[in-house]
This record gives structure tokens, C-alpha cells and sequence, in this order.
């Protein structure tokens, strides 16, 4: 086990979420500072004692709906004297925002890091028909999209399912298995009373939706919204004497030691390096984790966390998910309880960490999972350059 334990220094002190509307009625910032004055009172703190704001990518002015706050507008917006502030788009996947607030807390830069992440791609699209963060709402594309838009590569559709169909061929993997991670999100959302889509989806269902992008159906892709989450990343000793109980940072995972990206991976069934270097900061085990919320962007992102986070083998998340009765609510690993972002609606990685601390503080009313969770991870993002995951675990 590494010694570099600066992250158990933090602990999530407080969570709010704006309402997740498809679309919203309310602008980017509205959403923004609602999610961020529920995250500050849920900690029990005064604005005042918010010293640090951190948030990915950091303000986007396209017309893709992917960030259109920055850290600027909600320290003006909420009147917040900062002594630290963090707006990158390069990090470990989205959960990136919250390392880097865990980093300032380390490194007593601040005390109270408010983190958020808003996107409101639902209102962007419905403005401009067909708008993607790929397009960045221009009318030209530009970087690596321009050598893969002419191979209709429009979407990351298309670029995550060259992973499941390698799955596929290397594993033997099946349709009938990967749907369970659409049909258990969509059972824990019907639970949910926030999520998007809450009625009934059964296996025939799943299987006459549309291909969107072979072997991807429909309940395969996450489900762009309007909303809001954000978290408040406490120093330990303060957090102690705050309105809830402590959520303790055990570890993070941020490790790319390979040259992957999205479209050039070395392998395309595996990336583990963040997965190994969480576990490498912990004395815990996979078999400790009561509760994983798993980043679901599309169904084979999940798969592969499973794989790597090592609640099975490499190759064998099919059949660790199949029949669906090992990731339910009562399952040996409940899995995203919310629904995801399959069924509850794309946060974009930081709703992971906010399901976390709901069951971990047991928030989740009737999609409380059972017993006394105690430790829960959260992954987010995927692929080379865009991966990160992380440990948390409750302390009464």
C-alpha cells in the first residue's frame, strides 16, 4: 500500500442537485446555484466559510450545452471570497474536479471546496437539432473529430461501441447480458423520484429498441439532461463537527501510464491504471465496497469498471451481471442505485459521487440499499486521459 495518503486529509462534508429537467426551464446558472446552496446548507455551513470552488471542464462558450458555468460566475453569483479555484478541462476523467479540490485540502489551500459540474446538452439540443460537445455547436469541427467525422464517427456512440463489440468477440459476450446494466438502472430509478425515466423496461424491450451504433441499442446511451450537482470536499477536522456524518476520502485513482485515447487505445477491453492506483492507496478490498456507482455513459463503460475496479475478472462482467441479481438493490454489489445515467439522466460523472454519499448517509428512501453501506466508490469517464475513480467510506 502506498504511503501517499494526502486524500484521507478530506471528506465530503455536504451534497446538493438542482432538479433534472429535459429540458429546463431554468438557465445554466440557475441550475448551478441551486445545486450549489443545497450542497452549502447540507454541509451546514455559512457561505462565508466556502474558501475554494473547483469544477470541470470550466466554462465552455459553445453552443453544445457541455459547460456554460464557470467558477467565476458562482463566486460572484454567491458572493464567495476564494482563496483557491480550479476550472481545468484535463483531468482525470470528470470526477478530476473533486481530485483537485481534494489536492487544495491536502495541500491547505482551503478549508471548504465547493465543487460543481453543470450541463444542459438537453436545452442545446433542442435548440440546435443534432449539437454535440464533438461539434462544440459550430458549424465545423476541428482537432482529432476532423479525421473521424468523415467516417461518420459523429458520436461517441460510435467510438464506445468499437469496445463493446471487441468485448464481444474477445469474451463472448451477449446482448442479453449487457442489458442488465440498463435494466437494473432503470429498476432503481423507477425508486427514484428524480430521475428522468422511471417506467418499466424489460429484456424484450431492451431488445427491439433501435441499433444505435452496433452492439449499442437505445437503453445502452445515457440520457442528456439540464441539471446541476455539486459537492462540498471539507478539510477532515473541520468536517468532524459538521451536520453529517463524516464521509471520509480513503482514496483516488488518476494513473494513465499508457498512451491511450478514445480512438487510439492500446487495448480495448482494459484501463485499469486508475482502478490499480486507487487500490494501491487503501487497505481495503473490492469485497469491502457495499455500494458502486459506476460510470454509465454507455452500458460497456460499466462492464469495464467492474473489470477493473476487480469485482470480476478481466473478460467477465457479462457473466458477473447476467440475470442481473448480483448488481440489484439487495445484490452482493448494488449498483448505481440512482439509476444512473442511463435512466436517472447524464450528470456527467459527479452524479456518481452524489449517489455515494445519498447511500452512505442512507438518503435513499426506497432505493436505500439494505443494511448498515459503509464504503462506496464512484468511477467517471473513460478511456485514455478520461478516466479517474474513487473511495469513500462513512466514519460515525
Amino acid at each position: 500500500m502506498s504511503t501517499r495518503a494526502g486524500e484521507t486529509l478530506a471528506a465530503i462534508s455536504g451534497i446538493g442537485m438542482s432538479e433534472v429537467a429535459r429540458p429546463s426551464q431554468k438557465s445554466a446558472l440557475t441550475l448551478t446555484v441551486d445545486a450549489c446552496l443545497q450542497a452549502i446548507e447540507d454541509a451546514g455551513l455559512d457561505r462565508s466559510r466556502i474558501d475554494g470552488i473547483s469544477t470541470y471542464p470550466g466554462i465552455i462558450p459553445d453552443r453544445s450545452g457541455l459547460s456554460e458555468v464557470g467558477v467565476h460566475d458562482i463566486r460572484m453569483a454567491l458572493g464567495l471570497q476564494t482563496d483557491w479555484y480550479s476550472g481545468a478541462k484535463e483531468t482525470a476523467g470528470q470526477l478530476g474536479a473533486v481530485f483537485n479540490a481534494i489536492a487544495a485540502i491536502a495541500a491547505g489551500f482551503a478549508s471548504h471546496v465547493l465543487v460543481f459540474r453543470t450541463i444542459t446538452e438537453a436545452s442545446a439540443r433542442k435548440a440546435q437539432p443534432g449539437a454535440t460537445a464533438i461539434g462544440g455547436g459550430a458549424a465545423r469541427v476541428g482537432g482529432v473529430h476532423e479525421w473521424t467525422t468523415p467516417f461518420r464517427a459523429l458520436s461517441a456512440a460510435n467510438w464506445f461501441a468499437l469496445y463493446a463489440q471487441r468485448h464481444f468477440h474477445e469474451y463472448g459476450t451477449r446482448p442479453e447480458q449487457m442489458a442488465q446494466i440498463a435494466l437494473n438502472a432503470r429498476r432503481n430509478a423507477a425508486l427514484n423520484p428524480a430521475a428522468l425515466y422511471r417506467e418499466p423496461l424489460d429484456m424484450a424491450q431492451y431488445m427491439a429498441s433501435r441499433m444505435i451504433s452496433t452492439p449499442l441499442r437505445l437503453y445502452d446511451c445515457d440520457a442528456p439532461v439540464d441539471a446541476s450537482v455539486a459537492v462540498v470536499v471539507s478539510r477532515v477536522e473541520e468536517a468532524r463537527n459538521l451536520r453529517n456524518p463524516l464521509i471520509r476520502v480513503e482514496a483516488v485513482g488518476s494513473a494513465l501510464h499508457s498512451r491511450d485515447t478514445w480512438y487510439r487505445p492500446q487495448d480495448l477491453t482494459r484501463c485499469a491504471d486508475a482502478a490499480d492506483m486507487m487500490w494501491s492507496r487503501t487497505s481495503l478490498k473490492p469485497r469491502d465496497v457495499d455500494v458502486a456507482q459506476l460510470y454509465d455513459g454507455f452500458s460497456i463503460h460499466t462492464m469495464l469498471w467492474l473489470e477493473a475496479l476487480g469485482f470480476c475478472a478481466r473478460g467477465e462482467s457479462g457473466p458477473f451481471i447476467e440475470g442481473g441479481q448480483r448488481i440489484a438493490l439487495d445484490g452482493e454489489l448494488p449498483l448505481n442505485t440512482s439509476g444512473g445515467q442511463l435512466s436517472a439522466g447524464r450528470l456527467h460523472g459527479l452524479g456518481f459521487l452524489h449517489e455515494a454519499c445519498v447511500q452512505l448517509w442512507k438518503r435513499g428512501d426506497l432505493r436505500q440499499v439494505k443494511g448498515d453501506p459503509r464504503v462506496a466508490v464512484a468511477s467517471a469517464g473513460y478511456g485514455g486521459g478520461f478516466a479517474g475513480c474513487m473511495l469513500v467510506a462513512r466514519h460515525d
